[in-house]
């Protein structure tokens, strides 16, 4: 008669379990397929996201009241362009249903990143908050504020090409080291990453499409070269993505045993998204930049004949005087 070892049954039984809890963690909370309807019966409200957004929002229409008590209206197009796509392009993709799948879909982390770091961002700058709080706020927090805007600090992070340079090495610094694995597994460093691609992508286009009072703004020469020197970055990041012969985050994806997403096509439509995404985008921008180079010559140049024209009326009847 055979004896049975009740300590190997235990070691037999427990190992499969020690292997599956071992695995990514996110793989006990995997989401269902991805639908469209998924981006609005996965969406979560109760996160520091939510609670950060709608304090954003408080503030901002709280400086529009402040403005309209005191008399001076404030334009419906800047407060329309900073909570919509503004403010309200950072919730579709950090609390819509979207942020379930940014630590199982490679293509949807770079949706996400395309929205926090360039489409958001510019609308963000046209809602011109500084102005609006510039405005709003009583001589004392007014001072104080234009002391921070323009201090050295200040000066040194939004000078337009240490804005350029933080601008470009964030998305290679994100997906081409350890970094983006590391956000796979620690949901903090996946918040504290957003929040920095936020900001990289305001002090980036803050200078120039934004209408604050910003110190160190280039004319728009320079601001439409940077502007062009930015067109090719996502191409070339989107290709090598594409174009990459290993996972991105390593064995994550790959790990989690998706019935119905391939973690290698996913990686394909991503650098898609990143290259056509962020190619459209800066192609936009440039030529709003550009559009907004010729009024301005324009306006300088009717500004120059008026002048010449005041001149030589003035010539004409210093003249028939004399």
């Amino acid at each position: 008669m055979q004896r049975v070892d009740p300590i190997s049954i235990a070691t037999s039984v427990a190992t499969p379990a020690a292997t599956s809890i071992s695995a990514p963690a996110a793989a006990a909370t995997t989401p269902p397929p991805f639908t469209v309807t998924s981006v609005f019966t996965e969406a979560r409200l109760d996160s520091w996201v939510t609670v950060g957004l709608v304090l954003v929002a408080g503030l901002y229409l709280y400086g529009i009241h402040r403005l309209r008590v005191s008399g001076t209206r404030w334009p419906v197009a800047r407060a329309a362009l900073f909570l919509g796509p503004g403010l309200g392009g950072i919730a579709s993709v950090t609390v819509s249903g979207l942020q379930a799948y940014d630590s199982t879909l490679l293509s949807v982390d770079m949706v996400q990143h395309l929205m926090l770091s360039m489409v958001a961002p510019i609308f963000l700058a046209l809602g011109a908050p500084i102005t609006l709080a510039l405005q709003a706020l009583p001589p004392g927090p007014r001072e104080r504020l234009l002391a921070m805007v323009h201090s050295r600090l200040a000066r040194a992070y939004s000078h337009p090409l240490v804005a350029f340079a933080i601008f470009v090495v964030t998305p290679f610094a994100i997906y081409f080291t350890d970094l983006y694995r590391y956000t796979l597994e620690h949901a903090w460093a996946h918040g504290l990453v957003h929040a920095h691609v936020i900001l990289a992508g305001c002090v980036f286009f803050w200078p120039l499409l934004g209408v604050d009072p910003l110190p160190g703004r280039w004319p728009h020469p320079g601001r439409a070269l940077l502007m062009l020197l930015s067109v090719p970055l996502y191409t070339v990041l989107g290709l090598s993505i594409m174009q990459s012969s290993t996972l991105f985050g390593g064995d994550w994806h790959s790990s989690l045993g998706l019935t119905w997403a391939d973690p290698w096509e996913d990686q394909v439509i991503a650098g898609g998204i990143l290259w056509g995404g962020g190619e459209f985008v800066s192609v936009t921008v440039l030529a709003v930049l550009v559009g907004q180079w010729m009024r301005q010559a324009e306006r300088e140049a009717r500004r120059i004949d008026r002048e010449l024209d005041r001149q030589e009326a003035h010539q004409r009847a210093t003249g028939a005087t004399g």
